[in-house]
Parts: C-alpha cells; structure tokens; sequence
C-alpha cells in the first residue's frame, strides 16, 4: 500500500474504506473495485491520465484511511446512473452524496455536545423555520418560541443547517433531512413516527393525483394525532394551503411541527392540542401572518381525515381511548363525501367477540354497522422500521354509503400483495382499491357485513375481520381433478409395489350444483363438535427418557423423534392445567404454516406453541356408542383438512407467522365420504411410515459405513462376481 503526508490531514476528516461505502451509498465490492482499477501505479502503467483514487494518508493495511475531501472531489468525477438531473441541468454525483453523507455525520456527531437528541432536531429545525420564513426580516410576525428557540441553537447545529440548505436548495428538505436522522440520534421520535410506506401509500390514494382522493379541487384536511407530519407531507399539495388542521396533544412533537411546517412556508396549517378543539370557537396557535387574533375560527369537519395513533399491541384493548375511538372520531369529523384513512393494530380487529364484548370489538362493530367501512387493508409485516413486533391495517373510511357500497367492506391483504410485486405494493394496493379486485382472489374481495342466513360468513358474525383470516378461495388456475389425475400417475410410477391399490382410487368431479359448505373450527368448538387443547410450558429440567411423551415444536418439526422426551407423572404432577391426550386427538402446529399429526395412541402432553383438537363423538365411536355412519369427522381427515392451502394462506403476524385456529374452516361432508377419506389417508399414511423406515434404515447404513471407514476399522471390498 503506497501512503503519503499530506497537509489535508489538518484540514479534513479521515474516513475508511467502510465509511466511503456508508457515505457514498455504494456497496463494499464498488469501493474496493474503485481503489484496484483506479490505483495509481495501475494508471501509470497502462498510460491512463484519468485521475487516481485517493492514495491513503494513515491507518494500516488491514484498515487504510483517506482524507474525505480528496475523495469527495474523486466522486465528483463519478456521476450516480439513472439519477434524475437537477433544475440547472447538472447530474448529481457520487461526490455530492458524498459530502451530504459527511456532513450528517458531523452533525449527528454533536448529539453529545448539545446535550440530547431531541434538543439538536430542535436546534436544527428552529434554525430551518427561521430560514423558511426570512430569518430576521420578520422576527415579530413570528411565534417567540421559534425566535427564543432560533436564538439559542448552538451556533455548530446552525452553521451546518445552513450549509446544508444551501446544498439541498431548501429549509423544508433541510427539515425533512433532519427528522430523518432521528434513528440514528437514537431519538425517542423514531417510535411513533409513521412508516414511510404508508405515507406513501396514503399520498397515493388522497393526493392531488390520488385514485381515491375526496372530491375535485383541494379538499380541506384535518390529520389526527398528526406528530411530526409525515401523512401531511405526504400531500405534494400542502405549501399555501388554509383548509389544513392538525392535532397533537405532545407538545415536543406539536413544536416540530410547527417549525417543519414554516420551513415548507406552509405558516397557514392550523395545530390544535385536542380533537376537541376543533369544535371550540378558539384562536388558533398558528396563524397566518395577517390573521386578526382576536376573530375565533374552528374547523370541525373536513374532506380527509387522517390519523396514525401511536399504540401498540394490545394496548388499551379493554379501554374506551384504544385506536378504534380514533376511527370513530375520523368517521364523525368526516364531511358526507369525505374519506377517511386511520392506521390501526391488527389486534383491533382480530379481536373475537365474547360474552362480554371488550370495548376494541364493540367499536370495531360500531364501525362495522354505521357502514363507515369502505376497505380494511391488511399492511405487510414487519413495515414499520421500529415496531417491528406490531402489525398494522389501514381502515379506509367514508362519511355517507352510497346505495351500491351498502353493506359491504372491501378487504385487500397488502402483505399477500407485497410477497407478489415486492417494493412496489404501495401502487398496487393504490388501484386495488380503486378497482374493488385484484387478479389473485386471495389478495382482495368484498365480505358482506350481515350475514343473509343463520351460518353465512359476515364481517358482524363476532370474528375476526383480518382479511388474511377471512379471504379464502380455491386454488386459482388449478384444475383439481386433472391434477389428482397426475399425481395418482406419479405415485404408480414411484411405488410400482402399490400400483393396483393407487387404480383402484376412485376420483370424481363433484357436480356444479352440489355446493360444499365451509364452517370455521371456531364454530365446532362452539357448538361442542370439537375441543381445543392447549399446550403448556413446563420447565425443561422437568423432562427426561421416562414416563409420557411430550409432543412439542421439535416433534412437529421432524427435528426429535416422538418418544425422545418425555415426563414422569409425579413430575406431571406440578402442572395441574396439563391434559393428556387421547386416541384419535390432532395435534397442530401453525407457525409458519401448519402442521399436523395424529395421535394414534393417546397418552400424551402437549408443549406450546403445540395446540390439539379432540372430536367430542370420537370417543364414544370407539366405544361402540356412536354408529360408524353418524361420526361427523375422523382424525385423519381432520389432520389432512385442517392443514389445506385454503388455511395455510390464513397466516398472520409480524415476527411469527401464525394461523388462527378459529377462524381455519373445514369442509362439511357425509359421514360416508369421511369414512372413504380415513380410510385412504390411513392406508396413505401406513405406507409414508414404512418409506420412512426403508429411508432410516439406508441412512443408518450408510452412517455406520462411512463410520467405520474413517476411524480405520472397515476396509470394503466387492463381492466376487459382483458388477
């Protein structure tokens, strides 16, 4: 490595091959692949007179370290591809992201020097607003927190904020580029902040250019719990706007806000403390510079109404404040045409109606019967950058029900939608719910809200309205008895020792208009026909090789072998609440997917996350109390329908994917039919279990084979004779 002293060392900071990849947003192989091409000696050799990469001034071999702006003004040579020219005509280059890079760092680098995080956002936006609003030009029209707040920014924050205005050509980028930077200032701001891709997506629906925008022209807007501005700024269309309300009880968040808005030259946004004040005939606490303070004004209802409240899971499930009285305060603040667009926990609407309906559901179904419900979007998992443990849906309102939308909700499942087309779901989702469908039924479908007979699915019949637990269809595309065909072909091919028992499988198309009837699992459990068995957690030290088996997740999984752990019944004895399994019990695991297994002896102990469900009759058929030709469903069976693509596409949940026992449903056929089934899944499954013991047993041959011939003891030789 050639190294040289150079007078830039006192003069501008050092940075490594990993912070060049950090600040010019390349990856690590670009880097290296720069300093080899472009290495000094490597130009010389070959007579190239375009200029090297920075030579190192210090550091080691391992980690070299190079003046930043030599390097600076290298990227400048180096234009970003595909980047959008800016107005003057001139790409922007790897140089001036460079510099950009750098000198956020350096201003995050003075968190500690100003005291806190959150008091540099403040430095840096008061300085922003001032700079939007003419600096000292007008210093009385504006409010003195902002002056006070201006006045006693620490002159490094200021001095870089106006470097960087100067660089990005404005104090409002300059204030969004800030608040952006809360995550890495480790800014207590970052865990209520409303994740980009659902501005983006609401920006998409209410813009000026939005498919569902409220009205024609510039509806008036009123954002709930507006916090730092990320669904207004959404809007394109804010600057020079008077029909724009914002609420925010926080007050560090309300002075953000303030501060961004006059950074974007928007001084004509109201912000109010309390939804309730929006009714009040009060000044507000911004005002627009000519406004005469003492004429009262309010704004109680609006065109869009937005609001992403910051809760998370489970909180305030049984409370009268939980997120859903934010929906209904968007619907009651909504003009008869207005729209509504309330970002809400999932578990606001997955919530089961009990006895005793908490408050979550009671609204949830107060919603439900006013007909504000347009849409119910599930959002993918995982989309916010900070709560990565909650999942999110957005409700889209409405403030009067057209005749032809009366009665039904349209659900779209974006997560189904971004595992299809990836980054770009937000434009997807945008003209799904413009069209009410979606190519793949799955993803999107309206759901009735009340139920046209006793058993007919509806959003009101008191279960979850998720639409990952409510939308299920048959296999689009797929030609069920064609494919049956095939794989009954396939498997005589495969097992010509079975191939007269695979013939004689009899499969036929069901007539069009016999129509096969689905009920939810949580339906049986109701009315008796099927008993859930809950999996316990018992302490690890409490397991060993004697006693009952215990079927966990790395039973279901395939990892440990049934049998492997088991507990002793005194043992047993310090978990009262565990239940014994009997003969004919399924047992299930649906994380991930969904996997069961039937117990074909009884006498078992369920660890969680394993759940088991008992056909009640099931016993008594056993018993010789129950005919063969009534038993309404058979563990085989169970096993097999519980664990259809119909329910494995009912996952849902941000960290662990899960499916909701309740809300799988099962096909409702004769008794006959069913006994048709047990027997072929029972043969089915006979015959996988003795492949599987063909399977060990040639795996345990080859292990002891290759055993022995590594530690030397086996020397292996052919038959004569043999070829």
């Amino acid at each position: 490595m050639t190294t040289r002293a150079t007078d830039g060392t006192a003069r501008s900071a050092l940075v490594s091959l990993g912070e060049i990849k950090e600040l010019a947003e390349v990856g690590r192989p670009t880097v290296s692949n720069w300093r080899r091409r472009f290495d000094r000696d490597v130009l010389e050799s070959a007579g190239d007179r375009r200029p090297p990469f920075p030579d190192a001034v210090a550091g080691s071999e391992s980690r070299p370290l190079f003046v930043a702006e030599e390097v600076a003004s290298w990227l400048d040579l180096r234009p970003i591809p595909d980047a959008e020219p800016e107005e003057d005509g001139t790409v922007p280059t790897y140089g001036d992201r460079f510099r950009r890079g750098l000198r956020l760092r350096g201003l995050v680098a003075l968190r500690h020097e100003v005291g806190s995080a959150n008091q540099l956002i403040v430095d840096a936006l008061a300085v922003c607003a001032m700079e939007g609003e003419g600096g000292d030009w007008y210093r009385e029209a504006l409010p003195e927190q902002l002056v006070e707040d201006a006045d006693k920014a620490d002159h490094r924050v200021a001095d870089a904020i106006r470097e960087l205005i100067e660089e990005l050509g404005s104090p409002g980028a300059a204030a969004d580029t800030v608040l952006s930077l809360a995550e890495r200032l480790e800014s207590d701001l970052t865990t209520d902040t409303t994740a980009p891709a659902v501005a983006e997506l609401i920006s998409a629906l209410v813009g000026p250019s939005g498919v569902l925008a409220a009205g024609p022209g510039q509806p008036s807007v009123i954002n709930l719990c507006a916090g730092t501005g990320e669904l207004l700024f959404a809007r394109d269309d804010i600057g020079g706007r008077g029909d724009i309300v914002a609420v925010e009880p926080d007050p560090l968040r309300r002075r953000l806000l303030l501060y961004r808005l006059f950074a974007h030259h928007c001084s004509t946004v109201d912000i109010c403390v309390r939804p309730e004040d929006l009714d009040t005939l009060r000044p507000w606490e911004q005002r627009e510079f000519d406004l005469d303070v003492d004429r009262p004004w309010a704004m109680p209802s609006a065109d869009l109404v937005l609001a992403d409240p910051p809760y998370a899971s489970g909180e305030r499930d049984a409370g009268e404040e939980g997120p859903l009285g934010w929906a209904l305060e968007a619907v009651r603040r909504l003009k008869p045409d207005g729209r509504g667009y309330v970002v809400v926990p999932s578990w606001t609407l997955t919530r089961p109606r009990g006895t005793t309906p908490t408050p979550s559901v009671r609204m949830r179904e107060e919603l439900l019967n006013q007909g504000a419900v347009a849409a119910v979007v599930q959002l993918p998992r995982r989309m916010h950058p900070f709560r990565t443990g909650a999942e999110h849906s957005l409700l889209v309102l409405r403030g009067e029900v057209a005749a032809e939308e009366q009665g039904k909700v349209l659900l779209v499942d974006a997560d189904r939608i971004a595992r299809r087309v990836g980054g770009a779901w937000m434009r997807y989702v945008a003209e799904v719910l413009y069209t009410g469908r979606s190519p793949v039924n799955e993803e999107a479908a309206f759901c009735p809200v009340w139920p046209a007979g006793p058993r007919a699915e509806a959003l009101l019949d008191g279960r979850s309205v998720l639409p990952a637990h409510r939308l299920a269809a048959k296999e689009q595309g797929l030609d069920h008895f064609s494919a049956t065909l095939d794989a009954r072909r396939e498997a005589a091919v495969a097992l010509p020792r079975l191939k007269e028992w695979i013939g004689d499988l009899g499969v036929a198309r069901r007539q069009p208009e016999v129509r096969v009837a689905h009920r939810k699992v949580g339906e049986h459990l109701k009315g008796g026909q099927l008993r859930l068995l809950a999996g316990h957690r018992i302490r690890e030290g409490d397991l060993g090789d004697a006693g009952l088996p215990v079927i966990g997740r790395e039973e279901m999984l395939g990892a440990l072998p049934v049998g492997r752990r088991r507990i002793a019944l005194e043992d047993l004895a310090q978990y009262p609440q565990a239940v014994i399994t009997e003969r004919g019990d399924v047992f299930m695991l649906t994380e991930h997917g969904i996997r069961t297994y039937v117990d074909d002896a009884g006498g078992c102990v369920l660890l969680a996350p394993v759940q088991g469900l008992r056909i009640a009759a099931y016993r008594p058929y056993l018993a010789g109390e129950v005919l063969p030709e009534t038993l309404w469903m058979r563990p085989q069976p169970l096993a097999q329908l519980l664990a259809a693509p119909r329910n494995q596409q009912r996952s849902s949940g941000s960290l662990v994917r899960r499916v909701s026992v309740r809300d799988m449903d099962l096909p409702e056929l004769p008794p006959e039919e069913v006994a048709e089934l047990e027997a072929i899944l029972g043969e089915t499954e006979r015959q996988r279990a003795q492949v599987r013991r063909q399977l060990e047993a040639l795996d345990n041959l080859a292990l002891r084979l290759t055993a022995g011939v590594a530690d030397g003891d086996l020397a292996l030789r052919r038959r004569a004779g043999s070829t």
